[in-house]
């Protein structure tokens, strides 16, 4: 007998060995598998489960092995727990979460295979009370082990052992109501007819089907409340969203038996788990519901009490879950329309102009399925043919524009469009409607348009042909140009020429309507022949249509001085005039004409105004200043070289100078004209073709209109000098050094280096104008400084300027020291200007170490001046300004990153300049005093964390240079500094003595205990680390210095001391001394620094104990310890995680009252483990959120 148990034990391993390796393949039919298995378990049912068992014990990856003997002899739990202990837990990886695709797959031949099993047993095997309570007593008590991984791959086995079921019992269910149905029509038949065989088998049939629905239903409620109640609310996310996920398939596969309240309350309480993945796995059970409109009546309990948390999840923080709670919004409204609110609706409407393309796409859908699907009943058979303003598309463009008006978001039409792109297509391409709402007269009893809402028309229709000819949405939307198939690449070529055929007859008339003197909408429709197929002009014979539209766009250049307006008729005639196709010479032509008349106009009319003795004439002003915007306008996008603009250009800017009351728009479009012309003849002469004489006469050029440039730099107009600097901005970047890079060493004399006066002003002139406060800039556009709108303008102009100039650092344009008077700013105008200075830091460390360095350094050596200077020389250092400082330098300190190695030369060097700056200037009393500057030494210590060990020796070396015997016998306050800088150098080398409490670092209280001694690191050899100074004896030199190659060996000390203390306190260091305390002596010193450390160490340890405390008290509140199972109806604790924290759920029981489904199990060995299974392991706090405990949600 033992012989043959050993036998089936053996031959059982290998079954089970290759039953985990045939599903980890997925290779086979997996039905044959089960049937193998099976057919295995009739012959010994015993044998067969020991695989089976062992099968799952191999899925969560242990390498333990169930044996007949702990099979037959010990208790589940018992079992469970010899598992554990064999579990190898020296990595967290288990199959469910292995990577690579052989695992991913893996998971779905193990779900599979657990489907397959049921629903082949289903006919006898499950009801025999061994098998499936073997099963689920086995996956109970995995899904309440410690170990992830039998919880995960337990919990993930009985929610899909429990979905079989379910599927067996809807099965069972049918079969009850045919034999019902077959019973009810035999027994009402005449008794002479009737057939009491049949009947009796029938009854007999239906008394069987019976007995197995409630045995399966026993099997459900025992995996429900054994594992699910249970695992929904796991520590784990992966655990928490398979529970959700399968409910809702129960839910949706047998809603009779599952959609009720008892069920779904649980899907509501998990909408407010932490994890977004769970958050998503509730939607889609919920999308799968609401998707069957016969199921919404069972809902709507449900909904009347989840809604507001569902329309609030539209603004989850995770972009995925957003969407889909936007999407099952509109399950719900298609399903009734008067559940949601206009309020509801609203907060969805407004998603449709969100940055993220799909929250924005099913915004659209929900938008169009609630303002564009209503039938209209007067558009039926007849008029559905009528186009233009007749067709039933007018009437939703007109709901489109009311819609786009009333979300006062005038401009972002595109993002309104994109949103709506593939639901409406057809909706927003049909151009003929738009185009006869805006050419024809209103028809009987219709509307007109009103001005505002033309021009959001005009806006809404130029973003779809933009849409449908550019194929991808607008900026900000998209990761990437999409790559169009065939078939969309024809339907674009298609509707670019219905567009070209549709607008190149109607956009003269609508130029020429009233809309022509409207800038807004003159700037809109001039931007439509940018997407013409130009072609279509020849071979459509629409030549007169071209002529036309030629005529439309010189009267409107003539009549307008809009800027906007002015650039897009420049634009639209680049676009016309494109060599590549016939209609070039004509539109060249018209063009020609055109800048030749606002040329000898110009000329004519600035020759009268500069030769007038008396004071200007506002009228010739005006007339000088709009013809030298339009040429300016033209100047952007076209060549007008051969007509020599720098000329006239520079006399009048010569001029402005001289007599200083030239008017601001006139010097500042006459600055602008005279950049587009240096920038064209460069253009010019980079294509090689020019004369050498070109070249000089292009750098006198250059040279002479940055002199002038400069001296506009000292206007008394703030917008005038703006500009110049601006232009100087992008002159210098574009004539550096860089210009002869790639080949073109020809242009080798063109390049200009900015002389220190220049770099000088263009310095000022950012510390004067842009490191302001906002109160300070009232020169504001439009004059309205308490408009929001346009303090932000002014914001991003000022970000502009700054940029400007920091690229001149970055590019080695001016040097790098001029970056100290910006980096200074770093802490004061963090908000507005943080990311550009932190890139620009980021930049020059890229550039040179060592010289970025010097300029940090430096940057804090005049803020420590500017201090010297406001407070006196011997200032409080505990002074707000002085703690500016030293939290600037904290600041400049992390930027230097983790690897030590690579700022090395750079750190060193930082270091040694703070020294000499610290001891630069002594002290007028006397040696014995400290030096003025001594106290920057309090600064410089932030940065003694990135040195390096024998750097730190080096350092302190050249540290002693400076020092007496007396300044180390001084113990005063105002030493301090210095002798907390020394203990900044000295905490990294074990055998130097302290210099305060004189105790061997070894000893200190400041290292932790738990650091690991630095075992298997080589030291340095004595000769090596005595050459480690070698830079010191170096000057200022922008070459890195030559450093010893050593292994990084870096001390905790200084780490473990700052993680001690915390962010907004100051330094726990030892040179913080209570205010205005006399000098004390040695002992009475090292007495409180020690009494000190040992506060703080005591406050660490309360802390820690009082977190202790804190987490053990809120689970045992949260865990319900017992011998039976957790109540199923137990709440969980929930959190609201939304970007915008609006309408928390109230009262959510009231009218809520449902069963609960009782287990009631026959009796067996593996049923009674059950009761003995091992409390839930589970951390509610890192799930859910406190603030919902104890809410009953039904």
């Amino acid at each position: 007998m033992n012989r043959m148990n050993g036998h089936h034990q053996q031959n059982g391993e290998v079954e089970n060995m290759m039953l985990f390796e045939v599903v980890k393949l997925g290779k086979s039919a997996m039905q044959s598998v089960v049937d193998d298995w099976i057919e295995s378990y009739k012959h010994d049912r015993d044998t067969a489960l020991l695989d089976l068992i062992n099968f799952f014990i191999q899925c969560s990856g242990c390498k333990g092995v169930v044996t007949a003997e702990m099979f037959r002899h010990m208790q589940n739990s018992e079992i469970i727990r010899k598992m554990t202990e064999e579990f190898d837990e020296d990595s967290g990886d288990y199959p469910l979460t292995m990577p690579g695709p052989q695992w991913k797959k893996f998971k779905s031949s193990f779900c599979e295979f657990i489907s397959v099993l049921v629903r082949q047993c289903q006919y006898s095997i499950i009801y025999d009370e061994y098998m499936m309570d073997t099963v689920i007593s086995l996956l109970t008590g995995l899904s309440d082990s410690q170990v992830r991984a039998f919880r995960h791959t337990s919990t993930l086995a009985a929610m899909k052992l429990m979905t079989a079921l379910v599927n067996v019992a809807l099965n069972l269910s049918i079969n009850m109501d045919n034999t019902q149905r077959q019973y009810e029509t035999e027994r009402n038949k005449i008794i002479g007819k009737r057939a009491n065989d049949r009947l009796e088998l029938l009854l007999q049939k239906r008394k069987e089907l019976q007995e197995n629905q409630d045995e399966i239903e026993n099997m459900m409620n025992a995996i429900f409340k054994g594992v699910f109640v249970h695992r929904y609310r796991d520590a784990i996310s992966e655990i928490r969203a398979v529970c959700i996920e399968e409910i809702g398939v129960w839910m949706k596969m047998y809603s009779d038996a599952f959609l009720n309240d008892s069920y779904l309350k649980y899907v509501g309480w998990t909408m407010h788990d932490k994890q977004g993945e769970v958050r998503l796995k509730c939607l889609t059970a919920l999308q799968g519901l609401y998707y069957n409109r016969e199921l919404i009546p069972k809902l709507e309990l449900f909904t009347s009490r989840f809604k507001d948390r569902i329309v609030s999840m539209t603004l989850d923080k995770e972009y995925e879950v957003a969407v889909q709670a936007i999407k099952l919004l509109t399950l719900v409204l298609q399903g009734s329309d008067d559940v949601l609110t206009s309020e509801d609706c609203e907060n969805v409407y407004h998603l449709v102009y969100s940055a993220h393309r799909p929250v924005a796409v099913a915004a659209g859908e929900f938008l169009y399925k609630k303002l564009f699907c209503q039938k209209d009943p007067e558009s039926d058979e007849g008029t559905v043919k009528r186009k233009g303003r007749q067709s039933p598309n007018a009437k939703l463009i007109k709901t489109l524009v009311f819609f786009f008006l009333e979300s006062e978001l005038h401009e972002h039409a595109a993002y309104l469009v994109d949103s709506m792109w593939d639901c409406a297509t057809d909706l927003l391409k049909d151009w003929e409607c738009m185009a006869s709402l805006l050419m024809e007269e209103p028809l009987n009893g219709e509307e007109v348009l009103t001005d505002r809402q033309e021009s959001a028309l005009i806006e809404i229709m130029l973003c779809t042909i933009r849409q449908t000819v550019e194929c991808h949405p607008p900026v900000g939307r998209s990761s990437g140009r999409k790559v169009l198939t065939a078939k969309e690449k024809k339907t674009q070529l298609d509707d670019r020429t219905r567009i070209t055929e549709q607008f190149s007859t109607v956009l003269p008339q609508l130029l020429a309507k009233q809309y022509a003197v409207d800038a807004e909408k003159v700037t809109n429709l001039l931007q439509l022949p940018l997407f013409f197929d130009l072609e279509i002009y020849t071979t459509g014979r629409l030549e007169k249509h071209l002529d036309s539209l030629l005529r439309q766009l010189k009267n409107i250049v003539e009549k307008h001085v809009d800027t906007d307006v002015l650039e897009a008729c420049s634009k639209t005639y680049h676009s016309l005039c494109n060599d590549e196709y016939t209609i070039f010479n004509r539109v060249d032509i018209s063009r020609s004409q055109l800048i030749d008349e606002l040329v000898d106009k110009f000329s004519h009319m600035l020759e009268d105004f500069l030769q007038e003795d008396e004071e200007l004439d506002e009228d010739d002003a005006y007339q000088v200043l709009s013809t030298l915007k339009r040429i300016t306008a033209f100047h952007n996008a076209h060549d007008l070289t051969r007509w020599d603009l720098f000329s006239s250009n520079y006399k009048l800017l010569k001029i402005g100078i001289e007599n200083g009351d030239m008017p601001e728009q006139i010097v500042i479009h006459a600055l602008q004209c005279t950049h587009y012309v240096i920038l064209w003849n460069l253009a010019t002469v980079s294509e090689g073709s020019s004369t050498k004489d070109r070249l000089i006469m292009l750098r006198k050029q250059m040279r002479a209109f940055c002199q002038l440039c400069q001296h506009y730099l000292m206007n008394v107009n703030t917008a005038v000098k703006e500009q110049a600097f601006t232009i100087l901005c992008d002159i210098l970047m574009i004539f550096s050094h860089q210009i002869v890079s790639g080949g073109r060493e020809v242009l080798e004399p063109l390049v200009y280096t900015p002389d220190s006066s220049l770099q000088s002003e263009l310095l000022s002139f950012i510390l004067d104008h842009v490191f302001i406060d906002q109160d300070e800039d009232s020169h504001s556009t439009d004059g309205h400084q308490d408009d929001e709108a346009s303090k932000i303008e002014a914001l991003h102009k000022r970000r502009n300027l700054l940029a400007a100039f920091c690229k001149l650092i970055v590019y080695n344009v001016v040097d790098m020291h001029t970056a100290a008077d910006i980096f200074k700013q770093y802490m004061k105008y963090y908000n507005d200007y943080g990311d550009i200075i932190k890139e620009t830091m980021s930049k020059c460390r890229q550039a040179d170490k060592i010289q970025c360095a010097k300029t940090l350094i430096l940057s804090l050596q005049q803020l420590f001046n500017e201090l010297e200077q406001d407070l006196g020389l011997s200032f409080d250092r505990t002074a707000p300004g002085f703690s500016g400082v030293k939290e600037l330098a904290r600041r400049f300190s992390l930027t230097f990153g983790l690897d030590q190695l690579k700022t090395r030369e750079a750190v060193a060097m930082l270091h040694k300049d703070g020294i000499d700056f610290a001891f630069k200037e002594p002290n007028v009393n006397g040696e014995g005093y400290p030096a003025v500057n001594l106290a920057f030494l309090d600064i410089l210590s932030e940065f003694s964390s990135k040195l390096l060990r024998q750097d730190k020796r080096t350092l302190y070396v050249y540290l002693e240079k400076f020092m007496t015997e007396q300044m180390i016998l001084h113990r005063e306050d105002v030493w301090l500094p210095l002798i907390s800088y020394r203990n900044s150098l000295l905490t990294g080398d074990d055998d130097t003595m302290s210099v305060v409490s004189g105790i061997s670092s070894r000893g200190s209280s400041v290292r932790s205990k738990k650091t690991k001694p630095a075992t298997g690191k080589r030291k340095l050899p004595e000769a090596e680390e005595s050459n480690d100074g070698s830079w010191i004896s170096r000057e200022h030199s922008l070459q890195s210095p030559l450093m010893m190659q050593s292994p990084q060996l870096t001390s905790t000390v200084m780490r473990e001391a700052k993680r001690l203390r915390p962010e907004e306190e100051s330094y726990m260091g030892v040179y913080q001394m209570p205010h205005h305390q006399p000098a004390v002596d040695y002992n009475s010193q090292m007495s409180w620094l020690i009494a000190q450390r040992q506060q703080e160490e005591a406050r660490q340890q309360e802390r820690a104990a009082m977190n202790y405390v804190k987490l053990r008290s809120n689970l045992q509140h949260a865990i319900r310890r017992g011998t039976g199972l957790m109540e199923d109806d137990e709440e969980p604790i929930v959190e609201d995680v939304m970007m915008s924290s609006e309408g928390r759920i109230e009262d959510l029981n009231e009218g809520m009252d449902f069963d609960t489904i009782d287990i009631d199990l026959p009796p067996s060995k593996n049923r009674r483990e059950r009761n003995e299974l091992k409390p839930d392991f589970f951390d509610p706090a890192s799930i859910m959120d406190d603030s919902v405990l104890g809410v009953s949600m039904f």
